[in-house]
């Protein structure tokens, strides 16, 4: 069949970093194959990790979910797929159906995943289910449509260690006229019904990211989106669902999930007159129109979801590691983020050679392990209002080129990074002068500017042939191990004027699999190279961009102290194994906050760790204090970056207390930091209770900074820090403490 893209399982990153791995494994696990099929009932059931995933084919044909929650027993029934009942003439029998990829079409009220019109008029469209097949561990079910010459075949694909499943989907047309698909999901995730649901998302705004909202689930719709052209900060790709207030961080039913799609997305949350609860994600349907010709067909993002018993915390840490281990491109060997210096805050666009040398003998003496020259260093970047697109290096700022200042680097002991914003051009470039035509633009009308910026349309083959070619070179002819992609705008004036009015809003989808693909070729190229995702902030962070990078920044704001909660928000979602952090200057440029070096540190200590302040002002005692959290910081940070993450209490809303706790993989160590905000009425810090400890073990504790209360023992029982917990004190505002503990033993006779 003749494809309009690339087939999504086999080539598109969001699903094919992960699916490749995961088919391996779940091909080499004879002993408990995951997905089963019951030719009998028409059932089709996924067990892995702690879940059990089933549907089946009912009467009418749909794809009907059965039951999607904690493992069942090998030999226990499943209900026979059936239709809601009818209800009233108003919800006629099959209008509720919780189907697993429902087409619109017949009397269906639900949310569709699929909703076309056809160059006849026709808009109707029901899928039917068709075959199925299991190819190396994935499960690919066809549904189709045989009137309107319509097939969708649905991917399934687990991960045998947490129960997180992905799907997607391919719409393939075999009619004789064209289709347009006017709404596009990737999977609709359908819970039981029940009236006390309530839905935890994550919005924020520039220098604002990662809010964690709560609220209930009433009959009506939620819509969770992005209609900015890439993942935006508004609402970010990620859900949990839990069931009343009975869940909270360490118990309770929870459903999560996130979509894998860097561009304009949605997720829809809505309740049904039967109380179902229906989430289904996918490409944002405003402004879209995707047409096929006959024998084309679009392959959809991937939509991933899991289900846990055990809270809210228990569903970020295996999304945590399901991130680690299926979705970061490195997940085989997962690299340990070095510690970072940035020159932005130093010298922001006055960089050269010069200045850039100085910084990085005084990043180097402080332990420092990769240093990043930031924005300024090439065309004639003076300012934010020229010379982005033309990506050569600045003689004036750099006489010889990068060479000298990339070896005096390497020569240090560190690797060399570099601030790139391929996807935007300013008017006043040579790039721009040569190829107006090459910006996101509608014939005629004005094209608004964004930090002095456009955005190149990389839907255009063209363009993002050239922004490869130039990357290409820039790697080639400089050794460079790190880029800071950048990404500072969102879209306006969408157009595509080089191609047809029914081609056009084909720009959403092409624009970001034409990113993803010049990504995948330039790490193919240039083997080791790493990069990270930066918008302004936290505005693309997903887990497609993250397929294809190994770190991403959270926020342009590096208050510690609101650093708490835009880190706390983000690890509902997202690993810190990916989230860099940065110890910058103090009053802090964002809201003129001051802070001591020993709470910025500690605060950014919690992720990837940087330092973006300016070092060259740094007093002798400064520097001291600098290298002591950096030795210390590399001891803990397989721990920090890698373990299992238990949110001990949090900084959201403005709360004045924060604490987490990190544990290695294999339990030998444990990570507490703790903060006070605001102290008030000289009241005590909160007692700690660790988590996640062997009960029968020993720790050993030690203070990285602080003081605990006078009689902590310095060796306890795991049972002891988690049922006595530790006291820290921690007064007045701005203080923070950080402990280690170190397994050295069991308890004698295991006794407690």
């Amino acid at each position: 069949m003749k494809r309009a893209i690339p087939c999504l399982a086999a080539t598109m990153l969001a699903l094919g970093a992960w699916l490749g791995s995961s088919v391996t494994a779940c091909a080499s696990s004879t002993q408990a194959a995951p997905i089963h099929y019951d030719a009998g009932r028409r059932t089709f059931r996924i067990d892995a990790g702690k879940i059990t995933y089933a549907f089946g084919v009912n009467g009418n044909g749909a794809l009907q979910t059965l039951y999607w929650g904690a493992r069942l027993m090998a030999n226990d029934p499943l209900p026979t797929a059936a239709p809601p009942a009818p209800r009233s003439s108003f919800d006629p029998a099959g209008a509720n159906t919780p189907q697993e990829y429902a087409g619109w079409g017949g009397p269906i009220t639900v949310m569709p995943d699929l909703k076309v019109h056809f160059a006849d008029g026709n808009r109707d469209l029901v899928l039917r289910y068709d075959s199925y097949r299991i190819v190396d561990g994935t499960l690919m079910v066809t549904l189709r449509d045989k009137q309107a010459g319509v097939s969708v075949v649905l991917d399934y694909a687990v991960d045998a260690n947490t129960g997180i499943i992905g799907r997607s989907a391919r719409i393939e047309n075999h009619a004789t006229q064209a289709v347009t698909l006017d709404r596009v999901a990737a999977a609709s995730w359908n819970l039981p019904p029940a009236t006390d649901y309530s839905l935890r998302y994550l919005t924020g705004t520039w220098a604002g990211e990662w809010h964690l909202r709560t609220r209930p689930l009433t009959p009506g719709a939620t819509e969770l989106e992005s209609r900015r052209g890439s993942t935006g900060d508004e609402n970010n790709p990620w859900f949990a669902i839990g069931r009343g207030a009975e869940w909270n961080e360490s118990r309770g039913r929870v459903w999560f999930g996130a979509l894998a799609w860097s561009g304009s997305w949605s997720i829809h949350i809505d309740q049904d007159v039967l109380s179902q609860v229906r989430v289904t994600g996918g490409y944002n349907p405003f402004d879209f129109a995707y047409q096929l010709e006959p024998g084309q067909s679009l392959d959809t993002p991937v939509f991933y979801a899991g289900y846990t018993d055990d809270g809210i915390g228990e569903a970020s840490r295996l999304m945590h590691q399901f991130e680690r281990s299926r979705i970061l491109p490195a997940h085989a060997q997962l690299k340990l983020r070095p510690v970072l210096y940035n020159s932005w805050e130093a010298t922001e666009f006055k960089v050269d050679e010069a200045g850039q040398e100085r910084l990085a003998e005084k990043a180097a003496a402080l332990g420092v392990e990769r240093f990043v020259v930031d924005d300024g260093w090439f065309g004639a970047r003076n300012s934010d209002h020229a010379g982005l697109g033309d990506w050569t290096v600045n003689r004036e700022k750099f006489p010889n080129g990068l060479k000298p200042l990339i070896d005096k680097v390497h020569g240090l002991g560190m690797s060399f990074g570099l601030w790139v914003e391929p996807e935007m051009v300013n008017p006043d470039s040579d790039l721009y002068r040569k190829h107006p035509d090459w910006v996101l633009n509608f014939d005629g009308r004005q094209r608004s500017l964004g930090r002095n910026q456009l955005v190149l349309n990389l839907a255009r083959d063209d363009v993002s042939e050239h922004i490869f070619h130039v990357l290409d070179d820039l790697l080639s002819h400089n050794d460079i191990q790190f880029l800071k992609w950048d990404y500072n705008r969102n879209w306006s004036e969408p157009g595509w004027p080089q191609q047809t009015p029914e081609q056009q809003q084909k720009v959403y989808v092409t624009y970001v699999q034409h990113l993803y693909d010049i990504i995948r070729r330039l790490r193919e190229r240039h083997l080791g190279l790493e990069i990270e995702s930066c918008s302004g902030g936290g505005a693309r962070v997903d887990l497609g961009i993250m397929s294809l990078t190994d770190e991403v920044w959270p926020s342009d704001n590096t208050d510690p102290s609101d650093r708490l909660s835009i880190q706390d928000g983000f690890s509902y979602a997202y690993a810190p194994a990916v989230m860099m952090a940065w110890v910058t200057g103090s009053p802090n440029w964002v809201n003129g906050r001051s802070s001591s070096l020993d709470f910025r540190f500690l605060s950014s200590m919690q992720g990837g760790l940087g330092i973006g302040a300016n070092i060259l002002q740094w007093t002798p005692a400064e520097d001291a204090t600098a290298r002591g959290y950096i030795a210390a910081y590399k001891d803990i940070r397989a721990t920090v970056q890698l373990g299992r993450l238990y949110r001990l209490l949090s900084p959201q809303e403005r709360a004045p207390h924060s604490a987490t706790e990190s544990v290695a993989t294999d339990g030998r160590q444990a990570v507490l930091f703790a903060f006070l905000r605001q102290g008030q009425e000289a009241q005590a810090y909160p007692t700690l209770y660790l988590q996640g400890l062997d009960e029968t073990a020993r720790y050993r504790y030690r203070l990285i900074h602080g003081k605990a209360a006078n009689g902590t023992p310095e060796v306890a029982s795991g049972a002891y820090w988690m049922h006595r917990g530790i006291d820290l004190e921690l007064r007045g505002d701005m203080d923070a403490a950080a402990a280690v503990f170190e397994r050295i033993g069991k308890v004698a006779n295991g006794s407690r």
